[in-house]
């Protein structure tokens, strides 16, 4: 009774703390995660209301399981091929060259040496994907060309953790008890993930399409938990991480249709579980080992590491191809130590590899800089280019738009924004690409789905599914753009029906001179109702307005066939007009003429080019 009574006044305290920690620390701009510490250390080595932090760190480790499997459900394997570049390629150079680096680094300052110095070095290239994916989830970023790649090196690390704890038995100080072969730890870990597999590809579905049948929410959410859990522990007996497992597990269900129901059930555990993580980080800090026993070398060794993690990122992605902006933005995203070196510290202190105090100074440094994270992120919006950012562009993404919609709408403009909720009201698919990467992430925020691309090359236009498209819907804002799409849809799709959003009247005689099935200027109807709806407040009956708007616009079209034919000077006497001549207060010292024919001609071609 005593200790159920304990569990509860704990679990009271971390609760009150996340409540009243991360919206303060939110509301001060710092992010969330740094209230979750705050609230830990603040609770645990300052009050000493809770001292068992490291087994709520162990606990609270579900947090990242959960994570992982989220993610996981947001990545098919046809895209996890796609990023393969980046996982195996720049994830590996960061893990080699970050821990080579910093192995140096701690075997030259004489803090450990030989196999010690080794294991704390590429401990310590490993940055934390629960503060990481925490900050590019708060800032709408995990979609963006440097969100994927972070996460294509976070990933990898989360891999790199499986062989790092395989060599430890290796630099122990005394043999292990562990009686099995290198290869046949392999065997097992390959057998594990290829019984995953197989489980989720021919178990899983039916399994919840059972469960489905039955209605009942409850058991859905179990169920959730069961696939989740046991794919964890499934990697963590075979060797791996329970990361992983939880991962693979995500991906294997990301293409089927209980996906969204999955995600749903899982996310109120994972945002729990995950502020419990942050919070017993905090309570596991050892502040004597910080201030009284290792301040000065932690003080030098906290911004030495993220500094060189910070500069080894940078020029890797500027390596390979990625913006000064995104590269600063993945540099001081991931300079941290991350939570799986606590791992890895736990098991060589355990091994003899180094001490228990060393483990301690580890975790320390670990800990601090995950603090100085959120503060690096934000400097991160010091050091970026305004020209870059201005150019900013995201990864040209089609997966899902080749399937072909009704609708291929290119530019999505304000005009194009409209439009679409006529078509997304009516029933009808709508394909829809941008070449503006703000327009594209802030259009997403509303639940748009919009795919980054330029309409004027004919591959993007192809990869959006334009040969399946039963309507072309070019809504761009420049009237170069405009010409330059339709005329190369209609000299590479020539029976395509092209609808067309036109800047003046003269663009619209040039769009039906180019041959599109429909055209409309962009600020024609909505003139039309502006003045119905002014005369009606001027007294007009509502009736006898829409048939003047009528009127205006059966004389709109009649001017524009004559004008097709004749110029643009025709159907001048289509207008309806009063012209006022105010008489002047100083006499004109020579009279004004009435204009002739030709002038007044200039003029109304004037006007309609201001139109």
């Amino acid at each position: 009774m005593e200790t159920t009574t304990i569990i509860y006044s704990q679990a009271l305290m971390l609760l009150a703390g996340a409540v009243v920690a991360a919206p303060l620390f939110k509301r001060l701009g710092l992010g969330t995660i740094l209230g979750y510490l705050a609230a830990g250390i603040l609770i645990g080595p300052v009050a000493q209301q809770i001292t068992e932090g490291e087994e709520i760190l162990h606990v609270s480790e579900l947090g990242v399981v959960f994570l992982l499997f989220i993610i996981g459900l947001e990545l098919k394997p046809s895209r996890l091929w796609q990023m393969r570049r980046d996982i195996f390629g720049l994830g590996t150079a960061q893990v080699v060259i970050t821990g080579a680096v910093l192995s140096f680094l701690i075997a030259f300052s004489g803090l450990l040496e030989g196999a010690g110095s080794i294991v704390a070095g590429f401990g310590l290239a490993l940055s934390s994907t629960a503060f990481a994916m925490q900050i590019l989830e708060e800032n709408n970023d995990t979609n963006t060309r440097y969100g994927q790649r972070a996460f294509s090196i976070l990933l990898l690390q989360d891999l790199a953790i499986v062989p790092l704890l395989a060599i430890i038995p290796l630099m122990a100080a005394q043999a292990p008890e562990d009686t099995t072969t290198p290869l046949e730890d392999f065997a097992i870990a390959i057998a594990a993930v290829a019984a995953l597999f197989a489980a989720g590809r021919y178990l899983l579905n039916p399994l919840f399409q059972v469960i489905a049948r039955t209605g009942a929410r409850d058991v859905m959410i179990a169920a959730a938990l069961l696939v989740v859990m046991g794919a964890a522990t499934m990697m963590q007996l075979a060797g791996l991480s329970m990361a992983m497992g939880a991962f693979l597990a995500g991906v294997l269900l990301a293409e089927s249709s209980y996906r969204h129901e999955l995600e749903a059930d899982i996310e109120p555990f994972r945002g729990i579980l995950q502020a419990l993580f942050f919070m017993a980080v905090g309570l596991s800090l050892e502040l004597q080992v910080v201030v009284a026993e290792n301040l000065l070398s932690i003080i030098i060794a906290v911004p030495v590491l993220m500094l060189v993690k910070s500069l080894v990122l940078y020029g890797l992605c500027r390596a390979t191809g990625s913006r000064h902006n995104d590269a600063v933005r993945i540099g001081l995203l991931l300079p941290q130590g991350g939570e799986f070196g606590f791992v890895l510290f736990t098991a060589a202190a355990a091994a003899g590899v180094f001490s228990q105090a060393t483990s301690s100074l580890l975790v320390a440094i670990v800990t601090l800089s995950m603090a100085l994270t959120p503060v690096a992120a934000m400097l991160s919006r010091r050091l970026m280019h305004k020209q870059d950012e201005l150019a900013e562009e995201i990864e040209e993404d089609f997966e899902g738009a080749g399937a072909g919609a009704d609708v291929l709408m290119i530019g999505f403009s304000r005009f194009a924004q409209i439009a679409s909720q006529i078509l997304l009201a009516g029933g009808r698919d709508v394909t829809i690409i941008d070449h503006s990467a703000a327009r594209v992430r802030q259009a997403a925020t509303f639940g748009f789905r919009i795919y980054f691309g330029d309409g004027t090359r004919l591959d993007v236009l192809r990869a959006a599914g334009i040969e399946k498209a039963k309507i072309v819907a070019v809504c761009t804002q420049k009237k170069e753009v405009t010409d330059k799409i339709i005329d190369l849809v209609h000299a590479e799709y020539p029976n395509a029906r092209i609808f067309a959003r036109s800047y003046d009247r003269l663009h619209t005689l040039e769009l039906r001179a180019r041959g599109v099935d429909y055209e409309l200027r962009e600020t024609f109807e909505s003139g039309l109702l502006f003045g119905r709806k002014t005369l009606e407040a001027l007294g007009v009956n509502g009736d006898e307005a829409i048939g003047i708007m009528d009127d205006i616009r059966r004389r709109d079209e009649a001017r524009l066939v004559l004008q097709e034919a004749e110029g643009i000077t025709a159907g001048r006497d289509m207008l309806h007009s009063r012209p006022v001549r105010p008489e002047p207060l100083v006499k004109p010292k020579r009279e004004v003429t009435q204009p002739d024919d030709a002038l007044a001609d200039l003029a109304d071609e004037t006007l309609e080019k201001a139109e």
